[in-house]
């Protein structure tokens, strides 16, 4: 018998917001569910109506998630304890797969050789300098 899923765990499901393993039991269990697909069908059709819970709302928008100046300022280990701690708790034990995405993001480009980092300046420069105005 397969696993019962909340409509909280489907929610996160639509919204790509559960960890991997998770996505991979939902698509697992969708395979010739009849009844598990039309309760994600219903999901959608409340979502494209317009009634959002307050919590589907927080997630869609992650509210929680830290902005990527603030997971800079996480991997430079700039932050107070607090703060430190949230965003521990955030990317460890909550699994935020999008925070996780960003700070590997800024891993990779913190370790990016700096003629690498010169390289790419240089062409974001040269593709903006004709939106700039002549005086």
């Amino acid at each position: 018998m397969s696993k019962e899923f909340t409509e909280s765990e489907l929610e996160a499901y639509l919204d790509e917001a559960l960890v991997p393993n998770e996505m991979a039991a939902v698509e697992a269990a969708l395979r010739g569910n009849q009844e598990l697909a039309q309760r994600l069908a219903n999901i959608n059709s409340r979502r494209d109506a317009g009634v959002h819970s307050i919590g589907g709302i927080w997630r869609r928008h992650r509210v929680s998630c830290p902005n990527r100046e603030q997971l800079g300022s996480y991997l430079l280990e700039a932050l107070d304890k607090d703060q430190t701690e949230y965003l521990r708790f955030h990317i460890d034990q909550i699994g935020c797969r999008f925070c996780r995405a960003n700070l590997d993001d800024l891993r990779m480009q913190q370790e990016e050789p700096s003629e690498a980092k010169i390289s790419r300046r240089t062409k974001y420069f040269q593709s903006s300098a004709g939106y700039l105005g002549k005086k």
